[in-house]
C-alpha cells in the first residue's frame, strides 16, 4: 500500500491527496512536518508531500507524485487521452504555480508569523500574480471544468494552488484573486462541493491547531 508523508495543512500535500481519494487508490497518511529526520529519510530536500510506493521506493516533489499515479492507477484518468489536450492540463498546472502559488508564498511569513514583508517583495508579488492570472484567464475554459467536459489534474492543481494567494491576498495586497478571472469564482465554488474535496477540507482544519503550533515553535527557534 501508498504512504502518503505529510501534513495536511499542506496544499501541495493536498494536491496528492486529492488525487488518490479521487482514483479510488489506498493509502496511509504519515503525519511528519519538515526539518525532522523522519521526512528527510523520504524525501532528499526535506519538502511535504512524499510518497512511499508499494515497492519502497520513497519519491517527492507533487508533480512528480501525481505523475506517477496516474501512470500506476489509470482508473478514473485525470489526464486526456489526446497529446494535445494532455499538454494544456499540464500548461495549466504550470502556470498556476511558477505565477500564482510561489510568487504568493513570497507573503506567507507575513500571514502565518507576523513578519513584516517590505513593500518591493509585495510589489514584486503583485506583478507575478497579474501576469498568471492574465495568462489563466487565456487558458481555462471552464465547461465546466478548467479544460472542458471533464475534471482533470489541472482543476485538481488549480483548487489548491489558488489557496496560497486565496490566504494572502486580501491582507497584504488588497486583491482578491477570483475576480480576476471571469468564471474562476464559480468553478472555485463548485470545486468544494465536491465530496474530494469535502473531506480534504475537513482534514485540512482538523490539522490547522498543530500545524499552527509547528509554525509558531519554528518561528522562535529560528530567533534564538
Amino acid at each position: 500500500m501508498l504512504t502518503l508523508h505529510g501534513f495536511a495543512a499542506s496544499n501541495y500535500y493536498n494536491i496528492v491527496k486529492h488525487c488518490l481519494l479521487y482514483k479510488g487508490v489506498p493509502f496511509t497518511e504519515h503525519l511528519v512536518y519538515p526539518g525532522t529526520p523522519e521526512l528527510l529519510a523520504v524525501s532528499p530536500a526535506g519538502k511535504v508531500p512524499a510518497l512511499t510506493t508499494a515497492a519502497g521506493t520513497h519519491l517527492s516533489e507533487s508533480s512528480v507524485l501525481v505523475e506517477y499515479i496516474e501512470d500506476v492507477y489509470p482508473d478514473k484518468p485525470l489526464f486526456p487521452a489526446d497529446p494535445e489536450q494532455r499538454a494544456r492540463v499540464r500548461q495549466v498546472m504550470k502556470v498556476a504555480e511558477l505565477y500564482l502559488e510561489l510568487p504568493a508564498r513570497r507573503l506567507l511569513p507575513a500571514v502565518l508569523g507576523n513578519l513584516t514583508v517590505h513593500d518591493s517583495v509585495k510589489k514584486e508579488v503583485q506583478a507575478t500574480l497579474d501576469k498568471g492570472t492574465a495568462s489563466l484567464a487565456q487558458l481555462v475554459k471552464f465547461e465546466p471544468w478548467v479544460c472542458g467536459a471533464e475534471l482533470t489534474l489541472a482543476d485538481i492543481y488549480l483548487r489548491y494552488v489558488l489557496a496560497i494567494p486565496k490566504m494572502v491576498g486580501p491582507g497584504q495586497l488588497g486583491w482578491e484573486v477570483l475576480p480576476t478571472v471571469p468564471g474562476l469564482a464559480e468553478w472555485d465554488a463548485r470545486m468544494a462541493e465536491e465530496p474530494v474535496s469535502r473531506q480534504v477540507d475537513a482534514d485540512q482544519q482538523a490539522n490547522m491547531k498543530e500545524f499552527r503550533a509547528y509554525v509558531s515553535k519554528a518561528i522562535s527557534a529560528a530567533k534564538k
